[in-house]
């Protein structure tokens, strides 16, 4: 891959900003009629196009997120923190009804278990200008209900001459549409995880799922959490084990993943290099609570 001038090097990120509620130190997730109580609980601000952008910014690219963020107690909690990342927030659209948009995660050992509420559209009032921006080189879609909302946001990006990345992310209304993988016609690299690739495709074999993927896609990578990842290209097929840190949080993993992978691409790296700058984004978030938190400290 030929490496674009410095003018045109950005990379867009498109979602919604939530503010996540994370409970750790749970022994079990909460029964129906019980209360558990947590040992930890941190407000920080999360969301699949957030987290990415602050890992994309971590590895020194230029990097916008194109969301909306609201007005009310809960937006205004988390704005610091978005403000603080280093992301260009010049497409960041405020509205009063894009808020209170929440997530609560319950953190058992490696697993979580997610209540979300999304709150008005995904649809930023600043997407044509940020799909006009000069210096914007990759579009990456943080959750395929995002392109639900916008059926016509790849067919933009590609007029624009953007290349395009979508992590599905799980939505139990979306995830099992049988026109998904067709919906994302044009998307370069698919970023699912091993639950939303088994949901679309009906195959619990990680290298089985990738395989017929990749009949939609030029570049599919499967996050397989502890078992690493799975990836193929059209003319090659890798997988590479996962690090082994101490895991404190795996909230937003995958997410870093994608900003690594994304970033080694647009350098022209081929897909092993990816998948091993993805892992390590990916093992750096894992050890703090919440997808960012550790790039404060980093």
């Amino acid at each position: 891959m030929i490496a674009e001038p410095m003018s045109r090097s950005a990379v867009l990120c498109i979602g919604r900003i939530y503010c996540d509620l994370i409970f750790t130190g749970l022994d079990a997730l909460p029964l129906l009629g019980r209360e558990s109580f947590a040992e930890r609980m941190d407000i920080v601000a999360g969301g699949g196009a957030f987290i990415a952008a602050a890992h994309m910014v971590h590895t020194g690219r230029h990097t916008a997120l194109l969301s909306r963020l609201g007005t009310d107690a809960l937006s205004l909690a988390i704005a610091p923190q978005v403000r603080n990342s280093g992301v260009d927030l010049g497409f960041l659209d405020h509205a009063d009804d894009a808020g209170p948009q929440v997530t609560v995660a319950a953190v058992v050992g490696q697993e979580r278990s997610f209540l979300s509420k999304r709150a008005g559209t995904a649809l930023p009032a600043t997407l044509d200008a940020a799909l006009a921006w000069p210096r914007a080189r990759h579009l990456h879609i943080a959750e395929y209900a995002t392109l639900a909302e916008i059926p016509d946001l790849v067919t933009r990006a590609k007029a624009s001459g953007l290349t395009v990345s979508l992590d599905p992310s799980w939505d139990d209304t979306l995830i099992r549409d049988p026109r998904l993988p067709e919906r994302c016609a044009g998307v370069d690299i698919f970023l699912p995880n091993r639950e939303e690739a088994t949901a679309i495709t009906g195959l619990a074999d990680p290298q089985a799922a990738v395989a017929q993927l990749a009949e939609f896609f030029p570049i599919v990578a499967l996050k397989s959490g502890s078992d690493g990842a799975h990836v193929r290209s059209a003319d090659r097929s890798i997988h590479v084990p996962a690090d082994q840190v101490p895991v404190v949080d795996t909230t937003g993993a995958g997410d870093a993943f994608n900003a690594g992978f994304i970033h080694a691409w647009l350098e022209g790296h081929d897909i092993a290099d990816c998948t091993h700058a993805g892992i390590r984004h990916g093992s750096l978030a894992v050890q703090a609570v919440g997808g960012t938190t550790v790039l404060s400290a980093a």
